[in-house]
């Protein structure tokens, strides 16, 4: 087994007035050639945007993007035809592929919005571009792991297709629970994020924000110290 960690404190930090962005990996002005990616992950940003601001209309080609609110309600429009909001509780993913732009924006007058958001990269280019969005059931992820993106071509449940063959899973522990996970393929790792609570991965006590990766393992085990939020990445390594 083979482990890195990414304390909360360690990442990269963006104070934009409007947005406040902390960043696990390399992204534009924060760059460390140390922090470029876990495997085919490439981005994961913890993202606060200020009320009445946003993200103008931007450009994005041959990348798997997956956004995550953790508190408000962000709008989302997009080169597409899709103008809608993404609210707690509910997953966006959008395949890029050969091009598309969009835009988003906190619409409230008074509450911020904290939303992560996650660059995959694809296992092929230039694909067609897609967007979908869903609300998962709270209750099947309590205490137990909850798969809410896949790849396109071996989706499971209501899990929303990516280009690549990577997972994302969700899961809230009560204190003193557990969840175990089994690697799909032999070559993908795992990123475990802390959204919320203290957990131990592998003999790592990890806090709110923390984060860990894990590979070269035929199992892995996270169990809650106490109440906790988790958001796992499985990813090839290579």
């Amino acid at each position: 087994m083979k482990t890195i960690i990414h304390k909360a404190d360690t990442r990269g930090f963006a104070d934009h007035g409007w947005l406040k962005s902390h960043h696990t990996f390399s992204f534009a002005g924060y760059q460390d050639p140390e922090r470029m990616n876990f495997g085919k992950l490439r981005v994961l940003n913890d993202d606060v945007v200020q009320p009445k601001m946003g993200f103008g209309t931007h450009p994005h080609q041959n990348m798997e993007i997956i956004s995550i609110p953790l508190k408000g309600a962000l709008s989302h429009k997009d080169s597409m035809g899709n103008k809608r909001a993404i609210e707690v509780g509910e997953v966006q993913v959008m395949s890029a592929g050969k091009g598309l732009t969009h835009s988003e924006f906190n619409d409230s007058k008074t509450d911020e919005v904290n939303f992560l958001q996650l660059w995959i990269i694809p296992e092929a280019m230039g694909v067609e571009p897609n967007y979908e969005q869903r609300k998962f059931d709270v209750s099947e992820r309590k205490n137990q792991l909850q798969t809410v993106v896949a790849p396109k071509d071996k989706l499971e449940g209501d899990a929303l297709p990516i280009s690549q063959q990577a997972y994302i899973y969700r899961a809230e522990l009560n204190g003193d629970n557990s969840v175990t996970l089994k690697p799909k393929a032999e070559s993908n790792g795992f990123y475990v994020f802390v959204a919320e609570g203290d957990v131990n991965v592998s003999g790592n006590e990890l806090n709110k924000r923390d984060a860990i990766g894990v590979w070269d393992t035929e199992s892995l085990e996270i169990s809650a110290n106490d109440d906790s939020e988790i958001i796992v990445i499985e990813v090839p390594m290579n």
